[in-house]
């Protein structure tokens, strides 16, 4: 059976060093049906000679202005051909070299959405645990009222299905677009996996509190205000909660 082919998509602005650590995974990886696609903002701190040094690697490429996060990502959705999509942006990883592999063993049938835990690192590279959100056994586009109980980079979706990013949202349309890809999605399914590898201190947590207003936002059109004001309430609570969840090797 021929594993179908799936589009990894990065996008990097003035992110050297996070690059090239993304880079040097994505290159490891074992799963022969695949393409890397990089989408940089015209940097200009040599992330553009990161690129080169892995070019053998990257399928396509561009390095241009852009009008922000979203606008990127929604560059290399349209420059994607695989059947599948995968955002891991400058810093992230993929779990490790037979991830992809692990996904789609034994697959008779594929599933519209698959999806995984979390490992988070340290900007030194430190394991500090997996995220607090534990991924539900059963994922829906309902499941996102909570929260993304969800990592975005742990987050394939067939790109037949796969809706563009919404980019009057700065800091938040990744919920926006996983609750879309949810609703359209027939069949969701759990891997049991770790997927990939978040660094911490992403654009959002940056940017926290413009992160939060949007993602209320959001919540608010999609689930209603009641509900979305409820849930924010145990968001508080749930913040003096341990950040991580133990890994079991």
């Amino acid at each position: 059976m021929i594993k179908p082919k799936v589009s990894i998509i990065t996008v990097v602005y003035n992110a050297r060093e996070e690059l090239q650590t993304t880079l040097e995974n994505l290159a490891s990886l074992k799963y022969q049906n695949k393409e890397i696609i990089v989408i940089d903002g015209n940097s200009t701190d040599g992330t553009k000679s990161v690129i080169e040094k892995f070019s053998i690697h990257i399928n396509q490429w561009i390095s241009e202005p852009d009008n922000g996060l979203y606008d990127a990502m929604n560059k290399g959705l349209r420059m994607a051909t695989g059947e599948y999509v995968w955002f891991i942006n400058a810093g992230d990883r993929v779990y490790d070299e037979y991830t992809l592999d692990n996904i789609f063993f034994g697959q008779e049938d594929e599933a519209d959405v698959y999806y995984g835990d979390t490992l988070i690192v340290s900007a030194t590279g430190e394991h500090l645990g997996l995220r607090k959100k534990r991924p539900p056994r059963k994922l829906s586009w309902y499941s996102l009222r909570k929260g993304m109980v969800v990592c975005h980079q742990s987050f394939l979706v067939k790109r037949a299905i796969s809706p563009w990013y919404n980019t009057q949202y700065r800091y938040a349309a990744d919920i926006e677009w996983m609750i879309e890809a949810l609703k359209k999605a027939v069949s969701i399914r759990n891997t049991h996996l770790i997927l990939s590898i978040y660094q911490e201190g992403g654009i959002s947590v940056q940017n926290r509190k413009e992160s939060l207003k949007e993602r209320y936002q959001i919540m608010r059109l999609q689930y209603g205000t009641l509900l979305t004001l409820w849930n924010h309430l145990k968001f508080i609570f749930l913040s003096f909660r341990p950040k991580y969840r133990k890994i079991r090797y």
